[in-house]
């Protein structure tokens, strides 16, 4: 698959001369043409509802087009929920899928009505001593353990991970829940992460569905909805596959069918909770090269930085790589692409081989649209940058300012220290 920006030099050149670089620019056009193969992936099932990972992009301006497709908001802390609530959301359409989770958090999330999703069996006592009466419907999520296998090949292993139920605490905790009043519990499981392949969500699928199905059999509870979670990733690299998410829907589709309909549970609910497929392809982090170094290797460096994009920091994760205006030129020079922070890891690329570079280039940092601004910090006393929004029409209107000197230092402003501060 060729990647290409979905922005050229010339249309770079007229926006940096309102806001300078860095900053990430994201594209309503596809998003919206994404969320719309979303909802088509999933007609078939009439409550189907994408509940998206906030904690991936959490924007406003991007989360009211998310709504205008009917998607719903999954958060896992206070802040999280607060911004569900802003959108304006129901709590049927905000999922508090949290663990380690303090009683303030429960309260608020009974508050706004959201839909409770426990992380560990002891958490239902400790919710309900911190609300009172549990609310009516709440979900449970499940951790199988051992590894998760498709067609042979490990994904993942859900036995390291600190999330769930074990087996035989779904049932135990269905009946609980049953005792202390809740008439209906989803099911929710998130067992690997940023697959590419199409063949995830109906593996996943498949065992939750009969679970579900046992569940209900033998514990009385009902089953409205499961949910799949995320986990559906995005092709990074260019020589993968992407997914293809209505061919994925259709696959569901057919689990669904073989395993609820000879149970008589028809009417369940498909939840999803996608934020990296959602948001993740469409939105460049965009740099201007500021300088290049030649000594052991050859090294771009640029005005932004890995608090701008933490993930090839953080995992060595790829990120594709476009200098702007050289789309088309042989890829025969390789460089180091970095940032200014100290530290040795702050690289964006590694050895990539790209067109010949030179000061004032704009390099296009790909698929930052997931975890992208959003995992930013002010290590090195870093300043988060500007997201901005390339509109269907063309034009393109800031939806987060960059942060200022005034912003880093804003939680000191009542010591004698913040008066010394020249914030000019």
């Amino acid at each position: 698959m060729e990647k290409r920006p979905f922005v050229t030099k010339e249309q770079i050149e007229e926006i940096v001369k309102t806001y300078p670089t860095p900053f990430h620019l994201y594209d309503e056009k596809r998003l919206r043409e994404n969320c719309e193969r979303i909802k088509r992936a999933f007609a078939w099932n009439p409550g189907y509802r994408e509940f998206f990972a906030v904690k991936a992009c959490p924007n406003p301006s991007i989360m009211a087009i998310l709504k205008d497709y009917g998607f719903g908001c999954d958060c896992a802390s206070r802040a999280e929920l607060t911004f569900a609530k802003a959108m304006d959301l129901p709590g049927d359409k905000i999922m508090f899928t949290s663990n380690v989770t303090p009683a303030s958090e429960f309260q608020y999330a009974a508050k706004i009505g959201a839909i409770i999703n426990f992380d560990d069996i002891s958490h239902i006592d400790f919710c309900e001593k911190a609300i009172g009466k549990l609310p009516e419907t709440v979900s449970v999520r499940y951790n199988p353990g051992g590894s998760f296998t498709i067609n042979t090949a490990i994904m993942d292993n859900p036995g390291e991970a600190k999330y769930g139920f074990t087996t035989e605490q779904m049932f135990e905790g269905m009946r609980l829940l049953k005792e202390k009043g809740v008439k209906h519990c989803g099911i929710h499981a998130f067992l690997a992460s940023n697959t590419v392949t199409n063949d995830y969500y109906p593996t996943l699928a498949g065992e939750l569905f009969e679970l579900a199905v046992k569940l209900r059999d033998e514990t009385g509870m009902d089953i409205p909805f499961v949910n799949l979670s995320g986990g559906v990733g995005i092709a990074y690299r260019p020589d993968q596959t992407p997914n293809d998410i209505e061919i994925i829907g259709a696959k569901v589709h057919e689990v669904y069918d073989r395993i609820f309909g000879p149970a008589g549970m028809t009417n369940v609910a498909i939840y999803t909770e996608m934020g990296r497929f959602v948001t993740g392809p469409y939105d460049l982090l965009i740099g201007q090269v500021l300088h290049i170094k030649h000594t052991h290797k050859e090294f771009v460096g640029l005005d932004a930085c890995c608090v701008d994009l933490m993930r090839p920091a953080m995992y060595g994760a790829y990120h594709h790589v476009t200098v702007l205006g050289k789309e088309d030129e042989p890829c025969d020079h390789k460089y180091d692409i970095t940032g200014s922070l100290c530290e040795s890891n702050d690289r964006f690329a590694i050895d990539r081989m790209l067109p010949g570079i030179e000061v004032g280039d704009y390099i296009a940092i790909h698929d930052a649209g997931a975890h992208g601004h959003s995992m930013g910090s002010n290590y090195n006393g870093k300043l988060r940058h500007a997201e901005l929004l390339l509109k269907e029409d063309g034009s393109v209107v800031q939806i987060r300012r960059a942060e200022t000197l005034a912003d880093y230092f804003k939680t000191l402003d009542d010591t004698e220290f913040y008066k010394k501060l020249d914030l000019e």
